[in-house]
């Protein structure tokens, strides 16, 4: 699992993303849960996620963050990343962001999957 913390703020709130390799729903929900169980996680207001998943096809989940999933599972369908999850984790700073949330979903997630292909390369090496 890789987990990157605190990579904007605005406003109040704050971003930070987590991806991995998951196989199946039970893998997502594993994922999700180990990442809830980290302390400052748990206390995180929105856990927006997708994966898409090559047994099951795309699967996203918002959290309470309408139309988040879809932007990261967007994403992922556009790198073509398979049975790898994305989860993009927000701490509401109590102002409403508008339609900026979006572009910070997009941030955090360039920053997950630039971490997942810096993963691959050091892999290959």
């Amino acid at each position: 699992m890789i987990v990157l913390e605190d990579i904007l703020r605005d406003r109040g709130s704050r971003y930070a993303a987590s991806a991995g390799p998951v196989r199946g729903r039970a893998g997502i929900e594993a994922f999700l849960t180990s990442l809830r169980q980290r302390r400052k996680f748990a206390k995180a207001t929105h856990h927006s996620w997708a994966a898409v998943l090559s047994d099951e096809g795309p699967l996203k989940g918002d959290d309470g963050e309408a139309g988040a999933g879809a932007v990261i599972l967007k994403m992922l369908e556009r790198e073509g990343l398979v049975d790898h999850i994305v989860v993009v984790t927000r701490w509401y700073g109590g102002v409403h962001l508008g339609g900026d949330r979006f572009a910070h979903v997009v941030t955090s997630t360039r920053a997950a999957l630039a971490a997942l292909r810096d993963r691959s390369i050091q892999e290959l090496e």
